[in-house]
């Protein structure tokens, strides 16, 4: 863990305020008088449960929408920010949680994409200054870079921090200190990765302030000088973050406590003696090796691991996404080779995703047409879907998992991350899987919607559901699993049950990891 935030210098004016800010949308009042302020140098952390009215403020301070009361104002001088551009030229930028860059394009292009005119005449772009500037903007964030790479063959962090030079270039455009608000830039990140992120955020307080938006409340504490708290649209809290722990901010989102019984470990019951999944020495070259396990009906199986472990692989290989070339695999009784992910889904095997947008759902489809997507065959009338019979499977999923909708009609881009995640359980429940495959199924999520996924979790595994799960922490494998594999270097180095008041510390496990 990296020391806390360094005091900042900080002077009388503000860069940002906003005071008494309001914003409607037909039935919702998203905004109710909200007040903060954001210093020269410092980093302010927003928190809140999805629905909180974080990504609201957000999108008025980028310029996406325009708040209908109150005043903001930058630098001490009010203003309304009329479209994105606008806030940019006032010296605001942002770095995307879903990340703005067009992989077809160079990391220089996307950089300056919208601002090649500085390096344009008579309608031909110089390239060489222009990637010559681009370096220069990779060289404030630190990141070893090539500026005319193809954006597609950047891993994500390397992404990110291309994100965050590009919005550095608003110090080019004479707007004077620059506010970057960041949305969740942390959310795929592994540690190391975020630790250089935090590094570079850091170094660049002298230039810049940030807002930072973040449902990892230990990383807020960790970088943050200043907490705001949100709740249904309001600031309820305001913080120093030496002052405060990740108790107390979950207590202030959410109205409760963070207890033990947040994995709800008194609701997990003994699995079942029927085997869902064996593996004999399971392998594929390159990935992992040797790997044999049991699960059974009832039971959530945590593999923990570090980047490289091996533990992505295997699961991409149950999945049906990377066909292992050595061992047995058994699902369901039958010995399987799973070349796609439709035969993993023949297998009766579910997947949940990481990237639950990307790979998880179709936005653009209303949440009935995401919940029978896996199982259309049952709902087809010769060739035709019975728009009758997927109504009434919606409307019952929608209800029995509590997913918050104004209709199973509304499109799943409108709805919160903890919503989106129930559609996609709800989209494998309904096709009837046997094994789900939860690929950091809380990621990107608050705390409130973490404990209605692990509740959900918990309710199918009583029904007989058997789970394999990777996640974004230590902590939630053990809460959540019976039995936790550790894998390093592409073999299984531990395992061990995880019984409701017998579970494993986590310090027990790393020295299995590293």
């Amino acid at each position: 863990m990296n020391a806390p935030a360094s005091e900042p210098v900080l002077s009388l004016v503000p860069v940002l305020s906003l005071v008494n800010v309001d914003k409607r949308f037909p039935g919702v009042h998203a905004l109710k008088q909200v007040s903060i302020e954001l210093r020269p140098g410092e980093v302010v952390g927003l928190i809140g449960e999805n629905g909180a009215g974080k990504s609201t403020l957000m999108k008025i301070l980028s310029g996406v929408y325009q708040h209908d009361a109150g005043e903001i104002r930058v630098g001490g001088r009010p203003t309304r920010f009329l479209d994105a551009a606008d806030a940019n030229s006032q010296g605001i930028g942002m770095v995307f949680q879903e990340q703005s860059l067009l992989t077809n394009l160079s990391v220089g292009e996307n950089i300056y994409l919208g601002n090649e005119e500085q390096f344009t005449r008579f309608g031909i772009v110089n390239w060489r200054t222009l990637y010559d500037a681009a370096a220069r903007q990779l060289a404030k964030v630190k990141v070893d870079v090539d500026p005319r790479a193809r954006s597609e063959e950047l891993d994500f962090a390397s992404r990110q921090m291309v994100e965050l030079a590009k919005a550095l270039t608003l110090e080019e455009r004479g707007a004077g200190h620059l506010i970057i608000l960041l949305d969740e830039p942390t959310s795929v990140l592994e540690r190391a990765e975020i630790e250089i992120l935090f590094a570079r955020v850091r170094a660049l307080k002298s230039r810049a302030s940030f807002i930072f938006v973040s449902h990892r409340l230990d990383e807020v504490l960790e970088l943050s000088d200043r907490i705001y708290v949100m709740k249904d649209g309001a600031v309820v809290a305001e913080r120093k973050a030496g002052d405060a722990d990740v108790n107390e901010l979950h207590h202030l989102m959410v109205g409760r406590s963070l207890q033990a019984e947040y994995y709800r470990e008194p609701l997990q019951k003994p699995y079942r003696a029927e085997i869902a999944v064996e593996a004999h020495g399971l392998s594929l070259t390159g990935a992992y090796r040797d790997v044999s396990f049991q699960l059974h009906r009832g039971e959530i199986l945590g593999i923990a691991g570090v980047i490289g472990s091996g533990r992505e692989e295997l699961t991409r290989t149950l999945a049906g996404f990377a066909p292992h070339d050595g061992g047995r695999l058994v699902v369901n009784g039958r010995e399987v080779t799973l070349r796609t992910p439709a035969e993993a889904v023949d297998s009766g095997i579910g997947y949940i995703p990481r990237e639950r947008r990307v790979e998880g759902l179709v936005l653009f489809l209303p949440v009935a047409a995401n919940i029978t997507l896996a199982d259309l065959e049952s709902l087809s009338r010769h060739g035709l879907i019975d728009a009758h019979e997927e109504r009434r499977l919606a409307t019952s999923w929608v209800e029995r998992l509590k997913v918050r909708t104004p209709g199973i009609n509304t499109l799943c881009l409108n709805l919160s991350g903890g919503n989106q995640q129930k559609v996609v359980l709800a989209k494998w429940l309904n096709a009837k899987a046997k094994v789900l495959i939860l690929d950091h199924p809380t990621r990107g999520l608050d705390v409130g919607a973490k404990e209605e996924v692990y509740e959900l979790v918990r309710a199918v595994t009583t029904e007989g559901l058997a789970v394999i799960l990777t996640s974004d922490t230590l902590e939630e494998t053990i809460g959540l699993s019976h039995t936790v594999l550790v894998m390093r270097d592409g073999e299984i180095t531990h395992r061990t049950s995880a019984n409701p008041g017998a579970k494993p510390r986590q310090v027990d496990l790393i020295g299995h990891m590293v």
